[in-house]
Order: C-alpha cells, then structure tokens, then sequence
C-alpha cells in the first residue's frame, strides 16, 4: 500500500516540476520584448526600467526560474500589473468564490449522476430509464452557458425569485449567497450529472450481469443490498475517474458562467490577465490548476486504491 502511494506521489511532484517549468516560460513565449509585450509600446523609459528590474530580466534564465519557483513555494507571487498589487491578494479573494461553486457542482452532479444511473441500470428499458436517459443525454449536449443565460431569463428576469448577477460567500450573509448560488451551480452541474448519469449506468449494467451478483441473489440477499451494497462498490470506480476529472472546473472555473453572472472568480481573473497580458497573474492561476488537477488525481488513485486492492499490485 505504501509503494503504490509513494510511487503516485513521486510522479505527481515530476509532473509539478514540469508544469512549472513550461509556466515559467510563458513569459518567453510572448513576441517581443518581455516588457513592452505587456505594458504595451507607449510606456516611459523609466517604467520600463522598473518592470525591467521588478521581472529581473537582467539575470541569466536558469535563476530567474529558481528565484521565481522559491518565491512562489514561500508564497511570494510576484505583482499584478494590470490590478497595481501583489497577486497573492488578488488569489485569495477569488479562489475560495470559485472553489466553493465547483464543490458543491461536483458534490451536487455526483450524487445525483450515481442515484440515476443506478436507477436506469436496474430498470434497463422501461419507463423510468427512457425518461431520465433522455434527460441525461439532452442535459449533457447543453452549453452551460446557454443553460445560465436560460435560467436568468427563467427565475431571474420573468419570475423575479432569483438574482441576476453578483455573488457573496455565506460567511457574508447566508441568505443571500444561498440565493446567488443556485444559478450558477445548476449551470455548473446539468451537463456533469448527465454524464455521470450515462457513464453510471453503462458500468451498472455491466457489473449486474457478473457471476457474484447471481450469486448474491441466489443466497437470496435482498435486491437493495446486492445493488447498493455489491453492484455498487464495483461499478463506481469509472464515476470516481469522471469527478476527478471534473476538479479542474473548480479552480479554473467556467469561465462563460461567472461572465455571465459577473462573478469574480479564478476563471474571469485568468482571461482577463491573459487578455491583458498579465504574465505573473496567468503563471500564478496555471499553478495552482496545476496543483489542484495533479492533487484530485492523486486521490482518485487512492480511491481506485481503496476501493479496488487489485489496483494497488500495480
């Protein structure tokens, strides 16, 4: 158990290496002059020689990636030139607005993928399975952000109930975040539940043709312990995968989502800095992506581990 841990570890921090390698290079990328390719062409020489000296671009390659890897594992993540301040205060505010929509899109799309695709597995071809595969399919193909400007002009412009934009933490009043939240992560979730749904069913129906189901049935076990307590365990593992995958919504957020409800997340606050050109603010979003992709990997592994020892041999 411990191998197959320290051998997931060890590739995640490789992986880290790498990404922070190509991130770093961004600033290379851009055509011209560093500086002048963000600041544009019509700034002072004396702003030049400030930003000049603030990127430490007078130092050879290989050091000013060492000095900007230490400062970013200490924290320090350099300055925002386009926001005038450091671009750790700028992540501290809008990360936990973006983590806490996409948890609760993943919690929410999760749970009820599995409760339905369970359901039509079990009830392969009748009515119940027709209607909600139908659903899930429709649910899947939709853009989300069609799906956000629909239930604005739905909930928010037409019936009033809901806010049309904007968005508050609950610690800010609970109310109120409560209210700004449900649009957003109903978007957020409709096409994640239709997948997982689709992706739940096909592995259901799959595990509940196995031999130790017959064989559970046989010993007369009751129907709701052999499907959720035998079919269950087994045929989870590629949902597992799926909501793994879907973590890198929570950093990166849907962008169109909190464009259309001008919520100030990580997602608009990546595109406006690379529209801007904002070198510091885009290496500091791509890492913690990064950061947080590798990590949800990581634990998919241990769950794969957890729920299937086989797994850990590898």
């Amino acid at each position: 158990m411990g191998r197959y841990f320290g051998k997931r570890i060890g590739q995640a921090v490789i992986v880290l290496f790498l990404i922070s390698l190509f991130t770093y290079l961004l600033t290379y990328l851009m055509p011209g002059d560093p500086v002048y390719a963000m600041l544009g062409g019509d700034i002072t020489q004396e702003q030049y020689d400030i930003a000049y000296e603030q990127m430490n671009l007078g130092a050879p390659v290989w050091l000013r990636y060492l000095t900007w890897l230490g400062g970013f594992l200490t924290g320090d993540w350099g300055n925002s030139f386009k926001y005038s301040q450091p671009v750790t205060e700028l992540i501290v505010r809008r990360l936990p607005v973006t983590m806490y929509l996409g948890i609760w899109s993943i919690l929410i799309s999760t749970v009820a993928g599995i409760v339905l695709g369970v359901v039509c597995g079990t009830h392969r071809g009748k009515a119940a399975d027709s209607f909600v595969i139908t659903l899930a399919n429709l649910g899947a193909v939709m853009p989300a952000f069609w799906l956000a400007i629909l239930g604005m002009y739905v909930f928010s412009l037409k019936l009033g109930w809901l806010p049309t934009h904007g968005f508050q933490m609950p610690t800010e009043g609970l109310a109120a975040s409560i209210k700004m939240s449900i649009l957003p992560v109903a978007a957020l979730s409709v096409g994640s539940i239709g997948s997982t749904t689709r992706q739940m069913r096909s592995s259901m129906l799959d595990v509940i043709r196995q031999d130790y189901i017959r064989t559970a049935r046989a010993k007369g076990l009751k129907e709701s312990r052999v499907i959720w307590g035998h079919a269950l365990r087994n045929a989870v593992l590629p949902v597992v995968t799926l909501t793994g995958m879907s973590f890198r919504t929570i950093v990166a957020g849907a962008v169109s989502i909190e464009q259309v409800f001008n919520i100030a997340g990580m997602g608009s606050l990546l595109i406006n800095s690379i529209l801007s050109k904002d070198v510091a603010v885009v290496q500091a979003c791509i890492m913690i992506i990064a950061v947080v992709v590798v990590i949800s990997n990581l634990v998919v592994d241990v769950c794969y581990g957890i729920v299937d020892p086989r797994i850990r041999i590898e």
